[in-house]
């Protein structure tokens, strides 16, 4: 027992030693308590708290990042890697020769809710909330997902041709929604970054006259079959769109499917939805999407099939991509983060994997705040960051090579929306006092999207016995090594990484807490 209390001491020693807590060019979080059980970050038009450009010590040296529920916000520190053990616990072994997939990038939705409510700050102020997001100093977000056209959280329903019969699409035309929002806040995010963005296109329904039910909501699919009129239009329709936003300067590395086609197949399902099952999405990629991709001036965009819960895998995918017709036009297969605790990954992403490694898995949609047992905005909610964290290393370690979040920005309420399925965000927008809220879960994104950059490739981990600690690492392009530690439990947990190519790091997982480990290997 005295030994154990010693040992106990002196890692703890070991620890502070090692650490050197950085200032520079961080500034500091502006907490705000709601009542939940962590805090928000206030910012306006003059300040917000920001971690700036990440640079690693020199070798021999390593980066720490910690936020945690006690208040800590990407707090930054450095220590000394040691020659040898500190005796630790539990040791975090670093098996760089396993190597997985590599990273594409991390990001959030371009709703019109969300460019609403950006918009609806000062201009200050929105170039403040971009830069968390797009900038070098904020989270390093690569990915916007772009709806074509309404979805829920929109304050209208729209498509861009609701002109029956328009079968050639003449009148085919953006929505003010994008001439005077999306857009705008597109190119000045892209302005802010270091890097080109890489823009996905998703569907949520066709137009009314295209589709069964007559109607833009609930139950309905498109009329007629795969390589029909009605399948044909709604290829071209994808095509258009590409069309007209690439007149503003903006090219779409992908798009998908549709979003969620489980919903369309619902009974009275209560917002925008089209139908599809595994099969007839096959087919229509096959005989409609597929080649008017490939006969447009945009053969290299990415085809992304699925665009729902991963409770459907593998059987959509094998339904999509056993048919060597598809399959010749789809690069990858998106999942959507709800209903993750019914099938276990292994079962749904891994076999997916296994089964077609030659097609990748993305994550384009997540929100907390969805449940109705848990709805809406809850500011500060660390329990929320937890589940991000939690689900982006599970992707993570089952081959998913990025993890978009849903609405960039909401309102206090989780809208707008027009069918008021409101819902929470990592940023939270108070117009009436021109400030915005960073939520515990724009921090929990920030651990990831900040430092596994594009082309990042997961490599093996392993933990010298059980732990309640979740992790998953990573060499980036440069060579240096990031490695991800969850800490969901109430007691904080000594440990040790041990990189066999520069030797070990003690570092301790406070009680509720999230850590980004970086050091150079070279």
């Amino acid at each position: 027992m005295v030994l154990s209390s010693l040992s106990s001491v002196l890692w703890a020693l070991v620890f502070v030693a090692a650490q050197v807590i950085l200032s520079a060019g961080y500034n500091k979080c502006v907490a705000r308590n709601f009542g939940h059980d962590s805090v928000v970050c206030e910012c306006n038009s003059t300040y917000c708290d920001s971690i700036g450009p990440v640079n690693l010590p020199p070798l021999g040296q390593f980066s720490s990042y910690l936020s945690s529920i006690a208040g800590s916000r990407l707090e930054a520190s450095q220590g000394v890697v040691w020659a040898q053990s500190t005796g630790g616990r539990l040791r975090l072994t670093i098996v760089p020769y396993q190597k997985y997939q590599k990273i594409r990038g991390f990001g959030g939705a371009m709703t019109d809710a969300a460019a609403i409510n950006i918009l609806s700050l000062s201009a200050g102020a929105q170039d403040q909330l971009l830069r968390q997001y797009f900038s070098s100093e904020g989270i390093g977000y690569s990915v916007v997902r772009v709806p074509m056209a309404s979805c829920d959280f929109s304050t209208r329903l729209y498509t861009y041709a609701d002109t029956p019969g328009d079968y050639d699409l003449h009148n085919f035309t953006l929505a003010p929604e994008d001439i005077n929002m999306k857009i705008p806040l597109l190119q000045r995010a892209q302005a802010l970054s270091p890097r080109p963005l890489s823009l996905l296109a998703c569907a949520w329904s066709a137009p009314a006259w295209l589709k069964t039910n007559g109607a833009l909501t609930g139950k309905g699919s498109l009329k007629g079959q795969p390589g029909g009129k009605e399948h044909k239009t709604w290829a071209q329709y994808y095509v258009r769109f590409l069309e007209e936003y690439a007149k503003y300067n903006l090219t779409f590395w992908a798009l998908t499917t549709g979003n969620e086609p489980s919903a369309g197949m619902m009974t009275n399902y209560s917002f925008q939805a089209l139908g599809f099952t595994p099969e007839e999405q096959r087919d229509w990629v096959s005989l409609d999407l597929g080649p008017a991709l490939h006969d447009s001036s945009y053969p290299h965009t990415h085809v992304l099939i699925l665009d729902d819960s991963r409770v459907l895998l593998p059987h959509w995918a094998k339904v999509v991509l056993s048919d060597v017709h598809a399959g010749r036009y789809i690069h990858g297969v998106a999942v959507h983060w709800y209903l993750d605790s019914v099938v276990p990954p292994g079962i749904s992403l891994g076999t997916t994997h296994d089964l077609y490694p030659e097609y990748y898995l993305f994550g384009t949609e997540a929100c907390a705040g969805w449940n109705p047992l848990n709805k809406g905005v809850m500011l500060g909610s660390w329990d929320r960051a937890e589940q991000y964290a939690h689900d982006i290393i599970e992707d993570l370690n089952h081959y998913v090579v990025g993890w978009t979040d849903w609405n960039l920005a909401l309102d206090p309420n989780g809208g707008p929306n027009w069918v008021k399925n409101f819902v929470d965000s990592p940023v939270i927008v108070d117009a009436t006092r021109d400030v915005f809220y960073k939520q515990p879960s724009f921090y929990s994104m920030a651990h990831f999207s900040k430092f596994l950059w594009e082309g990042s490739q997961r490599v093996g981990v392993s933990a010298s016995g059980e732990t309640h600690l979740e992790f998953s690492a990573f060499i980036r392009p440069d060579g240096s090594l990031v490695l991800i530690i969850l800490n969901r439990s109430s007691s904080e947990i000594l440990f040790e990484v041990w990189d066999p190519a520069v030797g070990y790091i003690p570092s301790t997982a406070p009680a509720h807490s999230l850590l980004t480990l970086a050091w150079k290997r070279q």
